[in-house]
């Protein structure tokens, strides 16, 4: 392993040297079309230009108390969609953090180096804080911290960030240049990559809302897991608009968002939607998307259940991620431990 590592970075001198991309996704809830389309496909399409290291952040996930059994089987599920969904461990570093001792190490010697005035500003602690009033738990207010560590530890030069992760890593740059103000040329600091705008897919029930893993109604949730029948019957209750006619527009949120679904499945524009269904109901339109959904999930599904059902060689995939991620976190970390003295490093 640190021989494949060690051509890795022998290709990197003689090549122009790729920039690294760090992402992580929690084992948490089951995995949707919206998780699909608003982030992983984008991974997807990031590894053929970047050295990304991918990460299953099962220990952000413990800032809210999980079932042992389920965050053990979740982990590996979500390990299974991501490689179901594209990503290819041959071309980019796919771990479980957990398995990176590195992350909550170097966590420590962040967490000396950020202040509390700034971990109180996150919008995220409060937001949490009041959905579980009865756990509101040190791991919580110091999230931003690990994810501080899980950047650093790689020397991302570019992080993908939504609206609700900003903050977090504007507080990582300030941790880096703080650090890096008393240890000159310790860290990278990484800038925020924001992905091409992509399609947002709605509740199915409420299509003013975002989808959402953690939704009580499954009936407003196309999960990958779901079977064929079972995507059409829950496009064929979406809610839908008031009038007839199938048209992309704001006013329209349920017909919009299915034609959001639509558009992807098939690979048609909206012009092109509007037209094959001008004239004609609702009832015909949802059958149509209905089939094109379970046709663009279908596949996924399939390889999905291919790979979840060989357990060994999934492990072995994440397994073998980790010693690679192991090799740059631990060199990043030693780096560090030496910088602020503590002896044998």
């Amino acid at each position: 392993m640190v021989e494949d590592i060690d051509k890795m970075e022998e290709k990197k001198d003689n090549l122009e040297k790729k920039k690294i991309i760090l992402s992580g996704i929690q084992p948490t809830g089951k995995f949707h079309i919206g998780n699909l389309i608003g982030a992983i496909k984008n991974w997807v399409l990031l590894q053929e230009q970047y050295d990304c290291f991918f990460s299953i952040v099962d220990l952000h996930s413990l800032s809210i108390r999980q079932e042992p059994s389920q965050l053990r089987k979740n982990t590996l599920e979500l390990a299974a969609m991501l490689l179901a969904s594209g990503i290819d461990p041959d071309k980019s570093v796919l771990f479980v953090q957990s398995h990176v001792p590195a992350h909550t190490q170097l966590a420590w010697i962040l967490n000396c180096n950020a202040q509390m005035g700034e971990l109180h500003r996150m919008t995220q602690f409060k937001d949490k804080a009041a959905k579980n009033p009865d756990n509101v738990n040190v791991g919580l207010f110091t999230y931003p911290v690990l994810q501080a560590a899980d950047i650093l530890l790689y020397n991302a030069d570019l992080v993908p960030v939504g609206e609700d992760q900003k903050q977090h890593l504007e507080l990582t740059r300030d941790i880096a240049i703080r650090f890096n103000h008393y240890y000159p040329n310790t860290f990278k600091i990484p800038e925020p990559y924001i992905p091409p705008l992509g399609a947002r897919i709605m509740n199915l029930q409420e299509p003013t809302k975002k989808m959402s893993k953690s939704d009580d109604n499954e009936k407003a949730t196309i999960y990958l897991t779901d079977g064929d029948a079972e995507i059409k019957n829950k496009i064929k209750r979406a809610v839908t608009d008031a009038g007839t006619d199938i048209l992309y527009r704001d006013d329209k949120p349920g017909i919009k968002n299915l034609m959001t679904l639509y558009s992807i499945a098939s690979g048609l524009a909206y012009d092109e939607i509007e037209n094959q269904f001008a004239g004609k109901g609702y009832a015909e339109f949802k059958s149509v998307v209905a089939e094109a959904v379970a046709n663009y999930v279908s596949p996924i599904r399939a390889k999905y259940e291919e790979i979840r059902a060989d357990k060994k060689k999934l492990e072995e995939i994440i397994f073998k991620g980790a010693e690679k991620a192991k090799i740059v976190a631990n060199r990043t970390l030693y780096k560090v431990y030496r910088k602020v003295g503590l002896y044998g490093f």
